[in-house]
């Protein structure tokens, strides 16, 4: 193991969106409606998505993940000019099967084998997070499905990482957290976990008061992490 291996990991508690499963295979599943829009409204679904979170947090006004997918999936069409309603149901609908990425399975399965609780945190609602994650085929890996509902805001708010530590009576250092969104990652670690960021795509760090203890290319680096490979 090397100098930035995480110690005393008793949960590994991973971001659902982007990190397990990828958002943008939401649009590709109707690449043939969307034409040389499928790129475009994708970016701006996922943006004003994660928008409409945060501003909803500072206003303090919560609604679940599902009514913010749908207002930010109208802003996203409204801006590229489609008006086509069952498209529009057909989208949302895709977000309750999004692919998994390649390596998921494979580190959930060796995680499990190995006696560490497994759980996803994440922004989603139960009625999404649920079914995507039973789509998906992993659900057999995974302990829970932590949805900010019971905080009633979204992340990074603190009252969401504090969710895992009071589901399974751990302490935030014995946490391994995973996302591959950087703000996120960024929270978690402000919250006090062993976190990795799952950087897919070669992005920037966020320059918050908080760092990752480890940024890595996908999933399968986090094995060696825990002294597992």
């Amino acid at each position: 193991m090397n100098e930035m291996a995480f110690t005393n990991v008793r949960a590994c508690v991973f971001d659902a969106y982007g990190t397990l499963f990828d958002v943008h295979s939401a649009a590709s599943q109707y690449s043939a409606n969307l034409g040389e829009l499928e790129n475009p409204v994708s970016e701006l679904w996922r943006s004003k998505q994660l928008q409409y979170t945060w501003l909803r947090s500072l206003m303090g006004k919560y609604d679940d993940f599902w009514t913010v997918t749908g207002e930010a999936l109208d802003y996203a069409l409204a801006s590229y000019n489609v008006d086509d309603q069952d498209l529009r149901n057909q989208l949302m609908n895709a977000y309750l099967n999004l692919s998994c990425f390649d390596e998921i399975e494979e580190v959930l399965h060796t995680l499990k084998e190995n006696g560490i609780i497994v759980a996803i945190l994440s922004n989603g609602s139960p009625n999404m997070l649920d079914p995507v994650v039973e789509n998906s085929g992993i659900a057999q890996y995974v302990d829970a499905n932590i949805s900010v509902d019971e905080a009633g805001i979204f992340k990074p708010a603190a009252q969401v990482y504090q969710l895992p530590c009071d589901r399974f009576g751990i302490r935030p250092e014995e946490v391994s957290f995973q996302s591959s969104n950087c703000w996120d990652a960024i929270g978690g670690a402000y919250f006090g976990y062993q976190v990795a960021w799952c950087n897919r795509y070669s992005q920037q760090l966020d320059l918050l008061p908080a760092k990752p203890k480890v940024e890595i290319r996908t999933l399968l680096e986090l094995l060696p992490l825990l002294g597992l490979r």
